[in-house]
């Protein structure tokens, strides 16, 4: 099967160093073995979304030599096929009429995650019902655990149910959950295989779970180190990091375990890359302090 990638910012401001390090993973795992890289905007979450940071991380990816294949594909265009695949999973969902306080005060917490403990599974209370704002939809979990093989972390095994709980697919505000629509995406576009930060491994047995009652394929997965700063807070606009930058590159293939030869141009860099790509020299681990990037 030919390989197809892809990267799937959120347009919520330019590229940081850490997100430049997830694109060139992707992009090099793809480039190394002869496939297409796609670029998706999860822009599902317009309250969140900053006007003109698409373009903004568009002109980044091409700066740095990061080439996409075809149209970029925009989520907020796509809300369709999120609608479809709800109405086939009709039978394993239910409403949610939870607030916000009474999940803080409700959910059971292990190892300092919070579980939803399945209050509305057994149809919503009287007081819920009647409340004007819209439910949430939730996908009912079995207790069946979820293993899967990451190319660096290794092998995982999660209990969604015991772990996540019931996990939102639509918000109560609407908006169609990014568990559900980057499972749809991915089988829309054919991706084979999926690079991306560590912050999502706990995401996978989610999608996996999804792409099973859907009838989907599952891609192959890839969880690089996130990076972070040095209190080990992920490098994100809500810890100040500062926007990708000429000289982050070579920083970035470090980062990955690769020593590039000073000197290089960006093209060459990224064609030396390419060459001697080795997902063996990518940390095993779920974190890395990356530096004052």
């Amino acid at each position: 099967m030919a390989y197809v990638g892809r990267f799937a910012p959120s347009p919520t401001g330019p590229l940081h160093f850490g997100s430049l390090v997830a694109a060139l993973a992707s992009w090099l795992d793809c480039r190394h073995a002869g496939g297409r890289w796609l670029l998706r905007m999860e822009d599902l979450d317009q309250p969140r979304v900053i006007p003109g940071a698409a373009d903004t991380i568009l002109r980044q990816l091409q700066a740095f030599g990061l080439e996409w294949d075809g149209a970029v594909e925009y989520q907020s265009r796509r809300t369709g096929r999120y609608r479809d695949a709800l109405r086939r999973l009709e039978g394993f969902t239910y409403p949610c009429g939870c607030t916000r306080r009474e999940l803080e005060d409700s959910a059971l917490a292990i190892d300092g995650s919070r579980i939803y403990p399945g209050t509305c599974r057994a149809g919503l209370a009287k007081e819920k019902a009647a409340r004007q704002a819209p439910p949430a939809v939730r996908l009912r979990t079995g207790a069946d655990p979820v293993r899967f093989t990451d190319r660096v972390q290794g092998a995982i095994t999660q209990s969604v149910e015991s772990e996540v709980g019931d996990f939102v697919l639509v918000r109560a505000d609407g908006i169609f959950a990014y568990q559900l629509a980057v499972v749809v995406d991915d089988a829309a576009q054919g991706i084979t295989d999926v690079v991306r930060g560590a912050d999502l491994l706990d995401s996978t047995a989610r999608q996996i779970t999804l792409q099973r009652l859907l009838g989907l394929p599952t891609p192959r997965y890839l969880h690089v180190p996130v990076a972070t700063n040095a209190a080990g807070e992920k490098l994100s606009k809500q810890t100040r990091a500062a926007d990708a930058a000429e000289g982050d590159l070579a920083r970035a293939l470090e980062f990955l375990g690769m020593n590039a030869a000073h000197g290089y141009s960006p093209r060459e860099l990224l064609g030396w890359a390419i060459q001697n790509w080795d997902v063996a020299r990518i940390p095993r681990k779920r974190a890395l302090i990356a530096g004052p990037y």
